[in-house]
């Protein structure tokens, strides 16, 4: 296995912009980093949760894969509009800072958030299972993964921190370029842009 192909794809998709990454952008602009550090913490346990599973069971949902696929297509689909309706009416109000960028909505946003489980499904398959087979390797390499996609959420909150002063002083514009993107995401989820 080439080692080096491995870690550059790894990095280059999880620190490529996804929904996990712009409402975590989003969290620091409107709720600050500590809103987002919690929201990342969740974030990173449930994508190297999703990872070990991922591990231990891919043999078993390679035959399941498909029907699992586009199941977390239509649920993650609309969970992501969701959250671009979020993002787009976002302000600075005490009641939807409650709910908005936990640790609890980090967590769950990964369960169905289909970049992640495509990501966490064909990694494994595509670069470590044709080299390493015994489930401490592959465990190991599940770790590696992890700290690279928890690298890529904590380095999106530094980079809204940065740039939290530019973000807040044209709130109602970054909401809205974050919303749009975010349903971007949705229809390239979907499947939608294929057909167009």
């Amino acid at each position: 296995m080439n080692i080096a192909s491995f870690i550059i794809y790894c990095f280059i998709i999880t620190f490529a912009p996804g929904p996990t990454h712009i409402v975590t952008l989003s969290t620091v602009q409107n709720y600050g980093v500590k809103k987002a550090l919690k929201f990342c913490f969740g974030a990173s346990i449930a994508f190297t949760i999703i990872l070990i599973l991922s591990v231990i069971l891919n043999s078993v949902l390679a035959s399941f894969i498909p029907k699992v696929i586009v199941l977390i297509q239509v649920i993650g689909t609309a969970y992501i509009i969701y959250l671009a309706y979020k993002i787009y009416n976002m302000d600075n109000s005490s009641n939807s800072k409650k709910e908005f960028g936990s640790f609890k909505s980090g967590f769950l946003m990964q369960f169905i958030n289909p970049k992640v489980i495509l990501f966490c499904v064909t990694v494994f398959p595509s670069f470590v299972m044709p080299h390493y087979s015994t489930l401490f390797e592959l465990i190991i390499f599940a770790l590696i993964v992890s700290i690279i996609g928890t690298l890529s959420y904590f380095s999106w909150v530094i980079f809204g921190s940065l740039l939290k002063t530019i973000l807040q002083k044209y709130q109602r514009v970054t909401n809205t370029i974050m919303s749009l993107f975010l349903v971007y995401c949705a229809i390239a989820i979907s499947g939608i842009t294929s057909i167009l």
